[in-house]
């Protein structure tokens, strides 16, 4: 059995990264169990059950581009899909060290797939498609993130405990990976990237990507909003703010409507500021607003603001003059490398203030308050791709 269909294709992918989410966020939110079977008290120091996904998508998206450039992009993706499958070992871990090393294999799968799937996009999809897949692949984390927070509880009672429910997880996130390395091309394909071991032959390597300024602007915009999205479902719930879970439901609305919105409006500026905007005014209302009411607004409203300009964040390299797979590969590669590596500081310093503080969170949410302004401060700083205005037919 072959396959072939890129809407199939994509189907693997949109699935292997909700299920990756799940298995990351299931393992997060069952964190007051691992914390006491593990025997650790102190936040700064469970942090790292989180920061070790985290630091294996610093490394892992940061090599990305080599695994393609050296395998092609059908077996990458297909190492990627089988160290998610790793995840298996955390609900069995014996110590706390084995505990971390299944998370950061996990993880490192897990940030190999979020860098492929720019050049897969990019070499099945006509560029009017292109904005609409990247925008459901950008909402993938959500989707999977969104099934844990709201169903976790009766997903743990259906399986037995968490413990179950993440080797199930694991489970399809193996039938996934058998699944894609049934993917082959046909000659008809924009590409045959995927079957080739060999990117397009414009070189483009990693030092000319550290070079390049717009790598350093796109990354740092948008790694205070990544850093406070893990605080987000890492920390505020131990906070007492339940309300979070809203900012995962309404991000896959802010999604869809970001989807339409992007293949209408072809300006990419406008949306990523006025959302910035929102998002830092959101976010500081979510966390230090003592009504109720007032979290869940500001978490509606937040959830929607966040993921609303994704679909044209993640279009600006798409759009940018003589972009090539191999161009773009390096690109996302050290986008999301120095994203992560920044929002790893940043939730150990979240974590370390709160021990600090004595399990006070006040200081670390004035800490994630003033990062998560990156995305609005980068809008002055992007280069706008479609300055005429007009709307895309």
């Amino acid at each position: 059995m072959k396959i072939t269909n890129k809407y199939v294709i994509e189907a693997i992918v949109f699935l292997s990264y909700v299920l990756f989410a799940m298995a990351w966020v299931g393992g997060t939110a069952s964190l007051s169990q691992i914390m006491a079977s593990m025997h650790v008290n102190s936040y700064a120091s469970a942090s790292f059950i989180s920061g070790a996904v985290t630091l294996a998508k610093i490394l892992g998206t940061f090599i990305a581009a080599w695994f393609a450039l050296t395998l092609g992009i059908k077996r990458a993706f297909f190492i990627a899909c089988i160290l998610v499958v790793l995840g298996v070992i955390t609900p069995i871990a014996p110590t706390f060290d084995m505990l971390l090393i299944s998370r950061f294999l996990m993880g490192l799968g897990g940030a190999l797939m979020i860098v492929y799937f720019n050049p897969i996009v990019m070499n099945l999809f006509t560029v009017d498609q292109r904005s609409t897949i990247n925008g459901l692949n950008a909402v993938a984390f959500n989707v999977g993130t969104a099934i844990v927070l709201w169903f976790i509880p009766q997903i743990n009672a259906l399986t037995g405990d968490w413990q179950h429910s993440l080797m199930i997880f694991s489970g399809f996130s193996l039938l996934l990976a058998m699944v894609w390395y049934l993917v082959v091309l046909t000659d008809n394909e924009p590409s045959s990237m995927l079957n080739s071991p060999q990117l397009p032959s414009k070189k483009y390597g990693y030092l000319d990507g550290l070079k390049d300024n717009f790598t350093w602007i796109y990354a740092l915009s948008y790694s205070g909003l990544l850093a406070f999205y893990i605080c987000l479902f890492t920390f505020y719930p131990k906070a007492g703010i339940s309300a979070s879970k809203w900012v995962i439901g309404f991000g896959i609305i802010g999604t869809i409507a970001g989807i339409i919105y992007s293949k209408k409006i072809k300006q990419r500026i406008p949306i990523i500021r006025w959302s910035g905007a929102i998002q830092v005014v959101t976010v500081i209302g979510l966390s230090f607003s003592s009504s109720a009411s007032i979290q869940t607004l500001c978490a509606i409203i937040l959830g929607f603001a966040i993921f609303f300009p994704v679909t044209a964040l993640i279009s600006i390299p798409h759009e940018l003059s003589a972009m090539t797979g191999e161009k773009i590969t390096i690109i996302f590669s050290l986008f999301w490398s120095i994203s992560y590596l920044v929002a790893t500081i940043i939730l150990w310093l979240f974590g370390k203030l709160i021990d600090l503080n004595h399990g006070e969170f006040g200081s670390a949410f004035v800490l994630i308050s003033i990062v998560s302004s990156s995305l609005f401060i980068g809008s002055f700083l992007l280069p706008e791709t479609n300055n005429n205005g007009k709307t895309l037919s």
